[in-house]
């Protein structure tokens, strides 16, 4: 099988995309500007781990040596002012190096809008790095989504923890523009297909959904979904800033992608052009109320793509994948077999919470879920992992709770300050 590049390999799409060419039996590439930081993901060992920057044209050349087909999944919003000229540099640094390696095939996900309207910058930028890879020559297939549907996903998250935590949902009334939502599956359905149909080369495809429906119905539909009540209202004078900023502060999207994501949605993000039926006729399109259902059934720990590994911090307070997620990590001087059967000891002595019950079990791993019939506005669970070191061991307690509605996230601040506690009594245990 021939060797496929992966770009932007931290990213939400890249994550997913990975595990789906290597179990299609590609051989792949990654590369990415700190490969140490994927050590913990669960297919960093499958795959060519490759230091390199789209930013940097002089790392390019030995990344793409050899490589049939590469996937530029890479943005700048993270930068923020000024990512626009970023982004059209580095897709011009990236063609450019492919073209002189010999690539065959370059696969692009951009953003999906009119070009005859005035567009966001967001969305422009998306559009003009499309142009930039074409550029060099090498033939390019640009995907051309719009809201991206899965576990993970900013534009889904945003949705979701919105959703989740306003009775009464306020919004702009620019969230009458119209969205063809997609699932993560099928994006990735495209991405993998455009492998192997050589018509697709040299094309610019647009993708969704089946459902077409206003930004505002996207969040209604999700609560209506969830299970809860959220009638929206829309106001004429709600500034992008000000809802940028509580994004920023309510969801898992930082700042730097929220105020550019907030101001695409000014845009109708609808597929115009139907080449996609044309070209990739065995990809069956889920529906809007399918894509969230498939999100919702991902709300477990062995769903999540656990990315706060990366930072290597020793505690973290994140929301991730409609979790309300804390990292706790220390170093013991004892043996990881006497550590972990000291917290055994302390699960069966009452240390732990009672209402906690054990549901997976193993060396060095230990995971409880809360009780059930406890009625908490959501899910929780607390694990355990110990791993040996020459000296001592590293022991790393991860809790998570997925909120239901707005009493979950209150629900979800006692319960950090129980988990807490209980960490620190653990450490009193285990010495």
């Amino acid at each position: 099988m021939p060797t496929i590049l992966v770009t932007g390999t931290s990213g939400y799409i890249a994550s997913h995309l990975i595990p789906r060419l290597l179990e299609s039996g590609y051989h792949v590439r990654c590369l990415t500007r700190h490969p140490e930081r994927l050590r913990r993901r669960l297919w960093f060992s499958q795959v060519e781990m490759v230091a390199g920057d789209v930013a940097r044209p002089e790392t390019l050349p030995g990344a793409l040596q050899g490589i049939h087909a590469a996937y530029y999944l890479v943005h700048s919003m993270a930068a923020g002012r000024g990512y626009h000229s970023l982004d059209l540099e580095a897709a011009r640094n990236f063609a450019q190096a492919a073209k002189n390696a010999g690539v065959e095939h370059i696969i692009y996900l951009g953003g999906l809008a009119d070009e005859r309207q005035q567009l966001a910058l967001h969305l422009k930028s998306r559009i003009e790095s499309g142009a930039a890879l074409r550029e060099a020559g090498v033939p390019v297939t640009e995907f051309r989504a719009g809201v991206i549907v899965g576990s993970g996903s900013a534009s889904f998250e945003m949705i979701r923890f919105m959703a989740e935590q306003f009775p009464l949902m306020l919004g702009p009334t620019w969230l009458r523009h119209k969205s063809q939502p997609i699932a993560a599956q099928n994006v990735l359905d495209y991405l993998i297909a455009a492998l192997t149909t050589p018509a697709c080369r040299g094309q610019i495809v647009e993708i969704g959904g089946r459902d077409v429906m206003t930004y505002a119905e996207t969040m209604t539909r999700f609560a209506e979904l969830r299970g809860l009540k959220r009638p929206m209202l829309l106001l004429p004078f709600i500034p992008v800033w000000f809802m940028a900023f509580f994004i920023d502060k309510l969801t898992p999207t930082p700042g730097a992608y929220a105020l550019p994501l907030v101001e695409g949605l000014k845009n109708d993000s609808l597929v115009l052009d139907h080449r996609a039926l044309r070209l990739f006729p065995a990809i069956k399109l889920l529906n809007y109320a399918e894509a969230v259902r498939r999100s919702l059934a991902d709300l477990h720990p062995d769903s999540v793509e656990r990315t706060w590994l990366d930072r290597e911090k020793d505690t973290l307070h994140i929301k991730h994948e409609g979790m309300l997620i804390h990292y706790r990590r220390v170093s013991s001087a004892a043996p990881a077999a006497s550590v972990f059967a000291a917290l055994c000891q302390a699960n069966a002595e009452g240390a732990i919470p009672n209402f906690y019950r054990v549901e997976i079990i193993r060396e060095n791993f230990l995971r409880l879920r809360a009780e059930p019939l406890r009625k908490a506005p959501g899910q929780g669970w607390v694990e355990w992992q110990i791993t040996p070191r020459e000296t001592g061991c590293i022991l790393e307690q991860t809790t998570f709770f997925a909120p239901k509605g707005l009493p979950g996230f209150l629900y979800a601040g006692l319960l950090h300050l129980s988990q807490r506690a209980m960490f620190e009594r653990l450490m009193e245990k285990l010495g």
